[in-house]
């Protein structure tokens, strides 16, 4: 049984930021996803993740104390997020992912959420 949060259970904020840091090295040299980040600078979004997935893994609120209600698909909405670009970005969320060496359930655990929301977050079927 665990006590305490998924997020101190996982490392805490070093964890997230370590994710969310080798992810963005990913989507830096992604064709199809970089386009999507009208940033020059991908650092703001990955603050922003980092902070989405802190507060969503019982760690600090700070996401919505500064930003707001998460509202994640609205906040994509801009975006044309299609079946390929969902694909690219789970494959580089899972190559991140394994370069933690999280225990096998918690690792299950943060996977099945990420791919729910990856899935959740197409809202076109163009190309």
């Amino acid at each position: 049984m665990r006590t305490g949060s998924f997020y101190e259970a996982v490392g805490g904020h070093d964890t997230f930021v370590r994710l969310v840091d080798e992810f963005y090295r990913g989507v830096a040299t992604d064709p199809v996803l970089r386009p999507l980040y009208p940033e020059e600078d991908l650092a703001p979004a990955a603050q922003r993740l980092t902070l989405f997935l802190e507060q969503y893994w019982g760690g600090p609120t700070t996401y919505s104390q500064t930003r707001g209600h998460p509202r994640l698909r609205l906040r994509h909405a801009p975006f044309a997020v299609n079946p390929e670009a969902r694909d690219r970005w789970l494959m580089h969320m899972r190559a991140a992912l394994d370069t933690l060496g999280l225990a096998p359930l918690p690792k299950a655990e943060l996977w099945d959420y990420l791919e729910r929301a990856a899935h959740s977050l197409v809202n076109t079927f163009e190309e």
